[in-house]
């Protein structure tokens, strides 16, 4: 099944939120897991893979060594060579950008003026340091104007289900003033429960984006286990592992 966003269904690109069907992985993996970093079997990985590029009629795919951080990167093709990174930006037709998560924030990014797309791995530890911000600023470097750019939050943990402790208020609040409005009452005091997509979204608008440019699926993946990967979910099944989903964008041939 293919999630998809209205605000980045356009003729000049191809775009898919993809969760855990249709794949050929087994077991917990089952059955589209697309996370070369799991202890899947390789092979099936690599199948589930290029299902994916076909589903967005790619001529290639390619994803990052995602480590938590602001880094964003332009890319022009899909090398092997796994780059450190959890922000794509790209203006070549044909070349899918991905994005794996398994309860973390993957955002994508159309400017159909520019010409280009984008993919964001942000979980609360990437969005804190900034790198939905450094990925349209990475779009304005290569022509974007921020007004021009529209973006979908696809499925990830929601806010319902985001319990964290109060050191996250507080290293929230210490970089951002105004970060306490999204944290909301937990189940006891010590506990909060974090808006992540409500901060994303505020983020993408003082980066420039117009409001009404946001989209948002609106998925949890924790509540949704036959339909997405979820890493909270794997931990209370106490699975050793878990699959990732694959959000990916390419500009149209």
């Amino acid at each position: 099944m293919i999630y998809r966003s209205r605000l980045l269904t356009h003729d000049s690109v191809k775009h898919g939120f993809f969760g855990r069907h249709g794949g050929v992985s087994e077991g917990h993996y089952a059955t589209l897991n697309c996370g070369p970093g799991s202890a899947d079997t390789p092979s099936a990985v690599k199948r589930n893979r290029q299902r994916c590029k076909d589903a967005v009629e790619a001529k290639d795919l390619y994803t990052a060594y995602q480590i938590h951080s602001d880094k964003a990167i332009f890319v022009t093709t899909a090398t092997d060579s796994l780059i450190k990174a959890d922000a794509l930006v790209t203006n070549q037709p044909g070349l899918a950008i991905g994005i794996m998560t398994a309860d973390c924030m993957p955002v994508l990014f159309h400017d159909p003026v520019a010409a280009l797309v984008g993919a964001a791995h942000a979980g609360w530890r990437g969005a804190l340091s900034g790198v939905l911000e450094n990925c349209v600023s990475l779009m304005r470097e290569h022509g974007s104007e921020p007004s021009n750019i529209t973006a979908c939050f696809g499925p990830c943990l929601r806010v319902e289900n985001f319990e964290v402790g109060l050191e996250l208020l507080d290293q929230f609040t210490d970089k951002h003033a105004d970060s306490a409005q999204y944290f909301h009452p937990g189940k006891s005091d010590a506990k909060r429960h974090l808006d992540l997509v409500a901060f994303g979204r505020d983020r993408l608008i003082k980066s420039g984006l117009l409001p009404s440019h946001i989209d948002d699926l609106k998925s949890c993946t924790l509540v949704q286990p036959d339909d997405f990967f979820s890493y909270r979910q794997s931990r209370r099944l106490s699975l050793p592992d878990y699959g990732r989903n694959l959000s990916v964008i390419s500009l149209a041939t």
